[in-house]
C-alpha cells in the first residue's frame, strides 16, 4: 500500500490543508505511465471526507503513517498537474495568506468528477486568411529582438495605442511554438477575446478559448485540452486562464495589463500579474529540474500603453527590461484632432443638457459621412440620482444606504451594489409632493438623447446591463465592418478595441473618476481618456475626439487627452511617494461587517488597539508601520450589512502578512495589495 498527502479542493476544515490517504497497487497500476515516477504526485483524485466525497490534488507521498486512512477512490484524469502549478498553489497560499483548499477552487475547473458524455472541445485552428510575410515597423522590429534576447523574466511592453503589440505578441507566441511550448495570452474582458482569437486564429494551429460565460461543461473540455495538448497551443482568456494545465509553457502575454480586472476581488485577492510571474519563474525552475532538452525560458510580457505607475517605477527599480512602442503600426496613420471641452463656459452649452455644441456637431458630421462614433461614460443607468425638488428626499437603497439609479427601461430604481430594485415614485413618501426628478449622467440616458437626437442611427449600448448577445464579444463582427453607427458604454469599449470605420470618440464626463476619495483616482482617469482617445487616429482617415470635462486643468485630464504617460508618471510618481501610497509602500485592507452600526464601529476599535501590540514583536528591523482609521467604509453599508475599514501601510510586505496570521480576524475580510481603497 502506498500513501500520500492529498490537498482538498475546498475548505474541508480551518485546520486541515492536507489529509493522509491510502492507495492501492490496483489504482497505481491503472494509470498510465506518464504519471510522476513517484506515482500518484500531481494526480487529481476523488477522496471519500466523511460521507461526503472531494475532489483533491496529490502533492507528497509520506510513510505509513501511525493512525488509519481511507483510500482514494480514483484518479479523475490521464495526466497528472504540471509541477509549476502547484508550485503557484503553494505560493499563492502562502502570499495571499489564503486557505489552500480555496486556492485551488479558483484554479481547478468546476465539475472535475463530473462524468461527461464524450466531447471533442472546440480547439479553433487557422482559418483561410493566414498571412506569411509580415512587414513589421521598425518599433515591432526593434521590440520582438529586445524580447527574444530576454532568456526569461518579466518585461513591459510599452507600446502606444494603434503601435501594433498584438502582433508582438503573435511573434513570440510563433517562437515559443518552433520551441515545442505554449503561450497563454490574457484579456482583461471576454469584450476583447473575439478580436485577439481573430488575430491568432491566423496563423496558429491550436488555439484554445476560455472564460466565464462558457457553460461548466465548456470550461471543463477546455482545461482537458490543455492538460492533454500534445502539441504547442495558444489559450486565450481572462484572468482565470493563467491557470490552464499546460505542460510545456514558454511565454506569457498579460494585454492591458494595467486593467483592475486583473485583480481577483474574492479570496484568493490574487493580482495576476504577480501570480503570472511565479508560474513563469517556477516554469523555468521544473523544467531545469527535469533535465529537458529546451529548459525553460519562459518570459512574462506586461503589455499596455499605460502601465500601472506601481508596476513601472518596480521595473525601473529592478532594472527589467521596458520596451517602448511610440510608432504607430499603420505607416499612414493621422493622429486625431483632440478637443478638449470645458463644461464651465458657457459658449460650450447646447439645447441638450448632456452633449456640448462641439461634440453634437462632431457627431453629425461622422454620421453624414458613413463613419461610426463612440460614446463613452463610466457609469451604467440612466440616471444616478433620484430625489423630490421639495424637501430633498432621495431615492436610497433600503439595505446599502446609497442612491438608487434610475433605469427608465426597465421603470426601475436600482442599486449597483446589492441589486435591491423598485418601482420609481410618482410622489414623494416623505412630502407628498408630485415634483420628483433625476439627475445626472449614465450610459443608458445617453442612449435615450442620442436616439431622440439622430432617430435614423443604427445604436447599440454596452455595458453592466447589456443582456446576453448583446455583449462586445457577441456583436464584433458588426462593430468591425461598420453595422453600427453608434457605440454607447462604459469602460468595455474604452480598451483594445481596433475599429476601422470609427471616426469620433466621445468623452462625455472625463472627470467622473477624479471625484473619488482614493489614491489611485487620478491614475485610473488617466488611463481611461488615453485608452479611449487611442481608439481612433490608427488610419489614414481624418479622427476627432473629444472630451468633456469640467477641470480641464487636471494633469490627468490633460496628459491623458495628449497620451503623454512619462509626464503623467513623473507627475503621479511624486504624489505617491509625498503620501506615502504604492509602490513606496505596502497596504493590507481589513474590512468588517456586522447587522448594526454599533457593531462594526466596536469591533473596529477593538482590532485597531490590538494591532500595535503586535508591531515590536512582528515588524521587520528598520520597518515602518501606520494604521489608516479606524473609518466607516465608502460603501458603508452593504445588503443590510455595516461595514468599517482599517487600512495598515507597511514598508515590509512580511510584516502585513505576519499580522493577518498573528491576529484573530473573524468576521473581518483581508485584502493584501489592494488597487483601491473604497
Amino acid at each position: 500500500m502506498n500513501y500520500y498527502e492529498v490537498s482538498p479542493n475546498g475548505v474541508v476544515g480551518k485546520d486541515f490543508k492536507v489529509l493522509t490517504y491510502s492507495a492501492s497497487d490496483d489504482l497505481l497500476n491503472s494509470l498510465p505511465s506518464t504519471y510522476h515516477p513517484k506515482g500518484l504526485i500531481g494526480a487529481m483524485v476523488e477522496i471519500p471526507v466523511g460521507k461526503r466525497k472531494f475532489v483533491g490534488v496529490v502533492i507528497n507521498k509520506v510513510s505509513k503513517p501511525k493512525f488509519e486512512c481511507k483510500q482514494i477512490s480514483r484518479a479523475l484524469t490521464d495526466l497528472p498537474l504540471p509541477p509549476q502549478l502547484i508550485a503557484l498553489h503553494q505560493w499563492l497560499a502562502a502570499y495571499y495568506a489564503t486557505h489552500p483548499g480555496t486556492v485551488w477552487q479558483t484554479m481547478l475547473p468546476a465539475g472535475l468528477a463530473k462524468k461527461r458524455r464524450a466531447q471533442n472541445p472546440e480547439i479553433i485552428g487557422k482559418n483561410d486568411q493566414s498571412r506569411t510575410n509580415i512587414l513589421f515597423t521598425d518599433d515591432q522590429g526593434k521590440a520582438i529582438s529586445k524580447l527574444l534576447k530576454m532568456s526569461s523574466g518579466t518585461a513591459i511592453l510599452h507600446g502606444i495605442t494603434g503601435s501594433g503589440k498584438t502582433e508582438v505578441y503573435k511573434a513570440l507566441a510563433m517562437e515559443s511554438a518552433t520551441r515545442d511550448k505554449s503561450s497563454i495570452i490574457l484579456v482583461p474582458e471576454i469584450s476583447l477575446t473575439a478580436q485577439l482569437v481573430s488575430e491568432f486564429r491566423r496563423d496558429f494551429s491550436n488555439v484554445i478559448v476560455t472564460h466565464s460565460t462558457m457553460t461548466e461543461a465548456e470550461r471543463h473540455l477546455a482545461w482537458l485540452a490543455a492538460l492533454n495538448a500534445s502539441e504547442p497551443t495558444v489559450v486565450i482568456g481572462p484572468r482565470s486562464a493563467l491557470f490552464m494545465p499546460l505542460r510545456d509553457l514558454g511565454l506569457i502575454v498579460i494585454d492591458e495589463c494595467h486593467e483592475p480586472s486583473y485583480k481577483q476581488e474574492k479570496s484568493p485577492r490574487y493580482n495576476t500579474l504577480r501570480a503570472a510571474s511565479k508560474l513563469a519563474e517556477f516554469t523555468n525552475q521544473s523544467s531545469l529540474r527535469a533535465q529537458r532538452s529546451n529548459p525553460g525560458n519562459c518570459r512574462l510580457i506586461l503589455g499596455s500603453a499605460t502601465p500601472l505607475i506601481a508596476d513601472y517605477y518596480t521595473a525601473k527599480q529592478l532594472n527589467r527590461p521596458i520596451v517602448e512602442m511610440k510608432q504607430l503600426a499603420r505607416r499612414e496613420a493621422i493622429k486625431p484632432k483632440i478637443t478638449v471641452v470645458d463644461l464651465t463656459r458657457r459658449d460650450a452649452k447646447s439645447k441638450n443638457p448632456i452633449f456640448s455644441r462641439q461634440l453634437l456637431d462632431a457627431i453629425e458630421k461622422s454620421l453624414t459621412d458613413k463613419r461610426q462614433v463612440m460614446l463613452f461614460h463610466n457609469r451604467r443607468g440612466t440616471a444616478p440620482l433620484t430625489l423630490c425638488e421639495n424637501c430633498g428626499w432621495s431615492a436610497m437603497c433600503p439595505r446599502c444606504f446609497v442612491p438608487l439609479t434610475l433605469h427608465v427601461d426597465k421603470h426601475q430604481l436600482r442599486c449597483h451594489i446589492c441589486g435591491h430594485h423598485e418601482s420609481p415614485p410618482t410622489i414623494c413618501p416623505s412630502c407628498a409632493n408630485a415634483n420628483i426628478i433625476h439627475r445626472g449622467i449614465g450610459t443608458k440616458r445617453i442612449e435615450e438623447e442620442i436616439r431622440k437626437l439622430f432617430p435614423d442611427a443604427r445604436i447599440q449600448r454596452f455595458d453592466g446591463d447589456s443582456v446576453r448577445g448583446e455583449a462586445v464579444h457577441d456583436l464584433f463582427d458588426d462593430l468591425k465592418i461598420g453595422n453600427i453607427d453608434i457605440i454607447i458604454g462604459t469602460q468595455t469599449i474604452a480598451k483594445g478595441l481596433d475599429l476601422p470605420n470609427l471616426a469620433l470618440v466621445g468623452i462625455v464626463q472625463a472627470d467622473t473618476g477624479l471625484m473619488l476619495p482614493d489614491f489611485s483616482s487620478s491614475e485610473r482617469t488617466f488611463q481611461l481618456i488615453a485608452q479611449a482617445t487611442g481608439r481612433v487616429g490608427r488610419d489614414k482617415s481624418a479622427t476627432d475626439v473629444i472630451i468633456q470635462t469640467y477641470q480641464p486643468n487636471h494633469p490627468a485630464v490633460i496628459y491623458g487627452a495628449d497620451q503623454d504617460y512619462t509626464s503623467f508618471y513623473n507627475y503621479e510618481i511624486k504624489n505617491r511617494q509625498s503620501g506615502h501610497f504604492p509602490p513606496f509602500s505596502h497596504l493590507l485592507k481589513l474590512t468588517n461587517s456586522y447587522k448594526t452600526e454599533k457593531a462594526a464601529i466596536n469591533s473596529a476599535k477593538k482590532l485597531a488597539s490590538v494591532i500595535p501590540h503586535h508591531f515590536s514583536a512582528k515588524s521587520s528591523v528598520g520597518s515602518s508601520i501606520r494604521i489608516l482609521g479606524p473609518s466607516p467604509c465608502f460603501y458603508e453599508r452593504q445588503r443590510d450589512n455595516y461595514r468599517w475599514q482599517i487600512i495598515i501601510r507597511a514598508t515590509n510586505r512580511a510584516d502585513l502578512i505576519k499580522i493577518t496570521s498573528s491576529i484573530p480576524l473573524q468576521k473581518w475580510s483581508v485584502e493584501l495589495d489592494p488597487n483601491s481603497l473604497i
